[in-house]
């Protein structure tokens, strides 16, 4: 489709604006310019549970692309701890701010290999008061192509205009008696899951190896994080199985998933 065609598009997703058909107004400007499969629109904030402030996604899809993420499983996403870091604003592809070991770790095999996609890319925009908009663009039968990146690129200033002004008050839902006081309180408590997981069993160290070992780093880049050596990190590990009585990291990631169900 050419600029000009996309005039008309634009023009309905500026002029929808505030109003509850934006989303889907600004979604169907992105599928003229590079189909897609689904849309999810996510507010990040610190470690708070994220807002779906938007998605496409069929019933049979959603409980695994929303519900279940937001129960915990997003704090081992990509995208969500590129948010937290934050990542220049922008369009990436998932890989790109993947650690190392992503596709062969845990949060994917057990998590994100059932959402069936074959990628996944998301603009990344910052917002007042700290918040983070991340919309995301997913396919489920093939990856974008390089062309179909250039011409999302393109897009991303009329993009990131009307985010900003739709969800211009993203920072104030975080604190809101909604999900506000109560909110804060949740951030606080899952900020320290990391650092609490093991408590009375594993040493800070250990904890800390857990964290990122979860989050998809292998044993050379944890070493690098932490300043310690690769067969350092390995016995270490050897030491949290034998400590948590676990075998494998499929079974660390399932009890770290179930301390967050209890919070």
């Amino acid at each position: 489709m050419s600029g000009a065609d996309l005039f008309p598009l634009i023009g309905a997703a500026i002029a929808a604006i505030g109003d509850e058909r934006f989303p889907a107004a600004l979604a169907g400007l992105l599928r003229a310019v590079a189909p897609y499969t689904y849309t999810v629109v996510f507010g990040y904030r610190g470690a708070a549970r994220p807002f779906d402030l938007y998605d496409d996604f069929p019933a049979s899809k959603r409980r695994i692309f929303v519900t279940d993420y937001q129960e915990g499983p997003y704090l081992l996403d990509p995208f969500y701890l590129a948010a937290t870091r934050p990542v220049p604003v922008g369009l990436y592809r998932i890989r790109e701010l993947a650690p190392d070991r992503f596709y062969q770790g845990e949060y994917f095999r057990n998590y994100y290999i059932q959402t069936g996609l074959a990628e996944e890319i998301g603009y990344f925009i910052d917002m007042p008061g700290d918040a983070t908009v991340v919309w995301s663009l997913m396919r489920d039968e093939k990856p974008f192509s390089n062309r179909d990146m250039r011409a999302l690129t393109q897009i991303r200033p009329v993009v990131e205009a009307c985010v900003r002004r739709h969800w211009a008050d993203l920072s104030d839902r975080f604190l809101s008696p909604s999900g506000g006081r109560a909110g804060h309180a949740m951030e606080t408590e899952i900020e320290q899951s990391f650092h609490t997981f093991g408590e009375g069993l594993l040493t800070p160290r250990e904890r800390e190896i857990v964290e990122h070992t979860l989050k998809g780093h292998s044993a050379e880049a944890v070493g690098r994080i932490l300043g310690i050596s690769p067969g350092t990190v390995r016995i270490h590990r050897r030491n949290i199985y034998a400590k948590l009585r676990i075998s494998s990291q499929g079974e660390l990631f399932s009890k770290f998933i179930q301390t967050l169900g209890r919070i």
